[in-house]
């Protein structure tokens, strides 16, 4: 890693803590097999200090019926209790491919 960065990029050192949401009208699409999954223009993405960018997506824009409950939970101290969702599409299963937070944290 370099120790200056090069201009106009972004850092994951820059970033904040607690975690920052900002609302992006980029358009996000998530395909898996060749199906496509997710679909939107009303991505939230937070930045976190030293974590990659991480796109959260409506539940409308998200193809909710090739999700199926995975085991087990995570604890984030900002945004709460993580609950986890594998991805079926037809034979291709991806385990705990995605996350939500059922009952974010005030704030998130």
């Amino acid at each position: 890693m370099p120790d200056h960065p090069v201009p106009q990029t972004e850092s994951v050192w820059d970033y904040p803590r607690p975690p920052a949401i900002r609302s992006d009208s980029r358009r996000v699409r998530v395909m898996c097999a060749d199906t496509e999954v997710a679909d939107t223009r009303r991505a939230l993405r937070v930045l976190e200090t030293s974590h990659p960018p991480v796109f959260y997506l409506p539940p409308e824009d998200v193809r909710t019926d090739l999700l199926v409950t995975a085991r087990g939970s995570t604890w984030c101290e900002w945004k709460g209790r993580a609950v986890y969702w594998d991805l079926v599409v037809g034979p291709d299963i991806r385990r705990r491919a995605a996350w939500s937070y059922p009952r974010p944290a005030g704030g998130y």
